[in-house]
């Protein structure tokens, strides 16, 4: 699944550190989010949403 975290978070001037501490997860997470090997929770989805003021569909693309 696609996703554009990266560009949000870049948006906001965060740190991938600075992310994670704000969602409650690990650096790492954020990293394999980024890079498309991993894929959120529906919940983790939810909270990156709520956190970019985003609906999810805009946040998460789905491969075709």
């Amino acid at each position: 699944m696609n996703n554009r975290m990266r560009e949000l978070r870049e948006a906001q001037g965060w740190s991938q550190g600075e992310l994670a501490e704000r969602l409650e997860v690990s650096r790492q997470t954020i990293n394999a989010l980024e890079t498309g090997k991993y894929d959120p929770s529906l919940p983790l989805a939810f909270r990156i949403a709520r956190l970019f003021g985003q609906p999810i569909e805009s946040l998460f693309i789905p491969e075709d």
